[in-house]
C-alpha cells in the first residue's frame, strides 16, 4: 500500500464545466477520496489530456487514477493506461445528462456529481492492477469436432487465418449431412437454380491444407483441461487412442433428421413415405434421371408435406422451426420438373418461409409448374398409391390428394451428446451404489461427443430442443464452457450456407480464446480483463456454494473441499463472489469491498432534508448502457439515484443490500438481464440466481423493520433506454410514499 499513489481527473468538458462546480470536486477527491494528485482539464480525452496523466504515471508514479468525466463506456482507447488501477466517475451520461437542466435542479445535480468522484476514489483505494495469471504454455492449436461443412468451414477459416486446426470426424470421409445431397439451395447467382454442394472439392481442400491435421474414423474419448491447454484423448476405430493439445475446441456436429416413425398419421413408416433426406438418397441414385421409389416404380406424383413434426403446439413433436425444409422442398420440387415437367408436384404449407434471395427460387419452381398450397395435411394412407388428406387453409374445405410419393419435412434434431438436466440426476443415484443408474450412465455415456471431465457433465448444456446453449443475439457461438464454441446445426436450426458463416463465425470467436488465454486475460464477454477470482481460504466455510453455482464450470474443490480455481475457464462474472456468505472470493478490481467502499462513500442526507438516496445496481452488459444511452436521448430521471455498475446481477453480494440500508438508503433496486428460457444474461444463469437469492431476502428486510417494497429487482434490455428512466421514477415516487427510511442517522 505504501507504494501506491492515487490521482484523481476531472474533466470539464462536454458541459460538465457549465453545469457543475468542477473546483468543488476537485476539493472533495483530495479531501475525502485523500487523493495525492487532483487536477482537472477542458477536455480530458484530448491528446493533451491524455498525454497529462500519462506523464504523471510515468513522473509522479501514479498507480491508480480516477477519471471523472463520461461513462466508464466511453473513450475506452483514450483512457488506456496499462498496469494502472482505473475507476470512472459518470459525470457526463450519469450525472449532466440525465438531470434536468435549470437552477432548480443545480443542488441536487452537484450532489450527484460529488457522490460519483467519493464513489469513484473509494472503489479505487480497494482496487489492485490486474496482471493476468499465465500458466506455462499456451496451445493455439484448434479442435474442430464434426467434418460437416461447418466443421470443414471452421477448419480452414482457421487455417486462412495462420494457425493450426486438428478435425476429427467420426466417418470414414469428409462433408457429413451435405455428402449425400444431389444439389444444395441456391447460394449464388443464379438465385432460382439449385447448385452443386461443393462438398468433394472443400474435402480436397481440407485433406491438402497442412495446416489441418485430420483425423477421420474417430471420436473423442475425453477433453479434459481448459482454455490454452485442452488435452484431447481422440479414439480411432481400430481401437488405438492419440493426444492432441489444443486451445480452443469449436463443435459443429450438425444433425439428424427428427424421426419420422414418430409420425404414423402422416404415413412415417410405409413404404413410399420418406423424408428430404430420404428423397435426397433417391434423387443421388437417380444422377439426374428419372426419380423412382424404393420399389422401382417411376414416380408421376408427388406431395411435399412441410412442418412434418415441426412446429408443434401440443409438445409432442419439434415446437421449432427448422428453417431450411422449405427451401429443400423447393430444391427437391425442381428435380422432378427439371427431369420431367409432366410430374405432378404438389408443396403443402401453412407459411411459406425462404429468407433472402430465396424469393427468386421460389418464383422459379412456379414458372417450372410446381403448385404450392397452403394447406395443413392431417393424415396420410398409402399402398401402391398414397392419399394426402389435408385442410385448405385458404378455402377453409377437406380435401385427399392421390400421390405416387409423399415427402414430409421432418426437421433437424441436433446432435448434441448427453443431455446435463438428465445426466445429472442419474450421475447422482449412480454415486450412490444404484445398479441401474450405472447402466443408464454407461449408456449415456456412449452418445457423449466431447467427453468433457467437467463436474458438470461430458456435454456442453442444451436448450429445451438440445441445441447448444448459445444464446443468437447477444453472443452466438459461445456456449457455456468457455473456450468450447457450437457452430452449424448443432446450435440452431439452418441451410448451409448459414451454417458455413456460422463455422466462420465460431472460429473467429475460437481465435480469439486462445489468443486470450495466451496473455491470461478472460475470454468474453469481459475479453481482455486480467483480474480472476481469488479465495480467502482461512475464511472458507466449504459450504460449495460457489462450485455449483459457477454457471461456466470454472471451479472445482481439492481434497480438503476447498474451491480451487481454474482461472482459464472463468468468466470474470463474480457469480461466485456473490455466492458467497463470507466473502472471501475477489478478483483485484472487483471485490465486496470495491462495491461497499462506493455504497458506504455515497452521503445520506437526513430525514428532514427530503432527499431520498435510492442505490442502483446496473449490470454493466444491458442495463447500465441503458442507462447511457438515456442520457445520450437526454431523458431525464431523478437526481436522487446513485448507480453502480457490476458485472453481473450474480455478483450481487447481500451484504451490499444491508450495508446500503443500515446506512439510510431508502431503497434498493437491482437491473439486470432478462432470465428463463429465452435468457440474455451474458453469464447465463447470474440474473436468474440473483433473483432467487432477493427473493429470501424478506427476512433480512423484516429484521431491520423495512418494507419489502424498498427491494427491487428489475429485468432490463439494453434497448430499454426510456423505459430504465420509468423505472427509477416510478420506484423513487414509490419510495416517496412510504416515506424516508426509518435506518437514517443510525449509519
Amino acid at each position: 500500500m505504501a507504494d501506491n499513489k492515487y490521482a484523481a481527473y476531472i474533466c470539464s468538458g462536454c458541459g460538465i464545466g457549465d453545469a457543475m462546480k468542477v473546483p468543488q470536486l476537485e476539493a472533495i477527491a483530495k479531501k475525502e477520496g485523500k487523493m495525492a494528485v487532483v487536477k482537472s482539464h477542458p477536455f480530458l480525452c484530448n491528446a493533451e489530456g491524455v498525454q497529462m496523466i500519462r506523464d504523471d504515471i510515468a513522473n509522479e508514479a501514479v498507480t491508480h487514477v480516477c477519471i471523472g468525466a463520461c461513462s466508464r463506456r466511453a473513450k475506452t482507447e483514450a483512457f488506456q493506461f496499462e498496469g494502472v488501477a482505473m475507476s470512472r466517475a459518470n459525470l457526463r451520461e450519469g450525472v449532466l445528462w440525465v438531470v434536468a437542466a435549470g437552477k432548480d435542479h443545480d443542488e441536487v445535480r452537484q450532489e450527484m456529481a460529488a457522490d460519483y468522484i467519493r464513489m469513484g476514489c473509494a472503489e479505487l483505494k480497494k482496487m489492485t492492477p490486474p496482471a493476468g495469471n499465465v500458466k506455462g504454455s499456451s496451445s493455439k492449436r484448434i479442435l474442430v469436432v464434426g467434418g460437416g461443412m461447418s466443421g470443414m468451414t471452421a477448419a480452414l477459416e482457421i487455417a486462412a487465418t495462420g494457425y493450426e486446426a486438428v478435425l476429427v470426424e467420426k466417418a470414414g470421409a469428409l462433408g457429413g449431412m451435405a455428402a449425400q445431397l444431389w444439389k444444395r439451395q441456391p447460394f449464388k447467382e443464379p438465385y432460382a437454380e439449385a447448385q452443386e454442394t461443393g462438398v468433394g472439392e472443400m474435402a480436397a481442400k481440407v485433406a491438402a491444407n497442412p495446416k489441418i491435421k485430420l483425423h477421420l474414423n474417430s471420436t473423442i474419448a475425453e477433453t479434459s483441461g481448459a482454455p490454452g491447454r485442452f488435452k484431447i484423448q481422440i479414439a480411432q476405430e481400430s481401437g488405438s487412442v492419440s493426444e492432441e493439445t489444443v486451445g480452443a475446441i469449436v463443435q459443429a456436429t450438425g444433425f439428424t433428421t427428427y424421426d419420422m416413425a414418430k409420425l404414423p398419421e402422416l404415413g412415417g413408416g410405409q413404404p413410399n413415405v420418406v423424408d428430404q433426406v430420404g428423397l435426397e438418397a433417391l434423387a443421388v441414385a437417380a444422377k439426374g434421371g428419372a426419380i423412382k421409389r424404393a420399389d422401382g416404380k417411376e414416380v408421376k406424383s408427388v406431395v411435399f408435406v412441410q412442418c412434418a413434426g415441426q412446429r408443434d403446439e401440443t409438445g409432442t413433436h419439434l415446437s421449432y422451426c427448422s428453417g431450411h425444409c422449405c427451401g429443400t422442398s423447393i430444391k427437391q420440387a425442381n428435380y422432378f420438373k427439371d427431369q420431367n415437367p409432366d410430374i405432378d408436384t404438389v408443396v403443402m404449407y401453412q407459411d411459406l418461409r425462404v429468407p433472402g434471395m430465396g424469393e427468386d427460387f421460389y418464383r422459379g419452381a412456379q414458372e417450372k409448374g410446381v403448385i404450392f398450397t397452403k394447406a395443413k395435411a392431417s393424415k396420410v394412407t398409402g399402398g401402391d398409391s398414397c392419399n394426402v388428406t389435408f385442410k385448405d387453409l385458404i378455402l377453409d374445405e377437406e380435401n385427399t390428394i392421390a400421390a405416387d410419393l409423399v415427402v414430409l419435412a421432418t426437421g433437424q434434431v441436433p446432435n448434441a451428446g448427453v443431455d446435463l438436466e438428465a445426466w445429472n440426476p442419474v450421475v447422482t443415484a449412480a454415486e450412490g451404489g444404484d445398479a441401474a443408474a450405472k447402466a443408464a450412465r454407461d449408456e449415456m455415456k456412449t452418445i457423449s461427443i466431447l467427453n468433457l471431465n467437467y463436474r458438470q457433465g461430458p456435454d456442453m448444456p442444451q436448450f429445451k430442443h438440445g441445441f447448444a446453449d448459445s444464446h443468437f443475439i447477444c453472443f452466438p457461438y459461445e456456449t457455456r464452457r468457455t473456450g468450447i464454441y457450437a457452430a452449424g446445426p448443432v446450435r440452431r436450426p439452418m441451410d448451409i450456407l448459414q451454417a458455413t458463416d456460422d463455422a466462420t463465425g465460431a472460429a473467429l470467436k475460437a481465435i480469439q480464446a486462445v489468443e486470450n488465454a495466451a496473455v491470461g486475460r478472460a475470454a468474453h464477454p469481459r475479453s481482455g480483463d486480467l483480474s480472476f477470482p481469488t479465495a480467502r481460504l482461512e475464511g472458507c466455510t466449504q459450504c460449495k456454494r460457489c462450485t455449483v453455482e459457477c454457471p461456466f464450470g470454472a471451479i472445482d474443490e481439492d481434497e480438503k473441499r476447498f474451491p480451487v480455481f481454474n482461472e482459464e475457464r472463468c468468466r470474470r462474472c463474480g457469480t461466485c463472489m456473490g455466492a458467497c456468505p463470507v466473502r472471501v472470493i475477489s478478483f483485484e478490481n472487483y471485490s465486496c469491498d470495491t462495491v461497499g467502499s462506493q455504497v458506504k462513500a455515497v452521503e445520506v442526507p437526513d430525514e428532514d432534508e427530503e432527499k431520498p438516496r435510492i442505490l442502483v445496481l446496473a449490470c454493466e452488459n444491458d442495463a447500465y448502457p441503458a442507462l447511457d444511452m438515456a442520457g445520450m436521448a437526454r431523458i431525464t430521471h431523478s437526481a436522487f439515484v446513485r448507480v453502480i455498475p457490476v458485472r453481473c446481477l450474480g455478483s450481487v453480494n447481500t451484504i451490499w443490500i444491508t450495508d446500503a440500508l443500515n446506512a439510510g438508503y431508502d431503497g434498493v433496486m437491482m437491473m439486470g438481464c432478462k432470465k428463463g428460457d429465452d435468457y440474455q444474461c451474458h453469464f447465463v444463469k447470474g440474473s436468474e440466481l440473483a433473483h432467487y437469492r432477493m427473493s429470501k431476502i424478506g427476512d433480512t428486510l423484516t429484521q431491520l423493520g423495512l418494507e419489502p417494497e424498498r427491494v427491487q429487482t428489475q429485468e432490463v434490455a439494453i434497448t430499454d433506454n426510456a423505459r430504465v428512466v420509468k423505472l427509477i421514477n416510478d420506484y423513487v415516487a414509490e419510495l416517496e410514499k412510504l416515506g424516508p427510511s426509518p435506518m437514517k442517522g443510525f449509519g
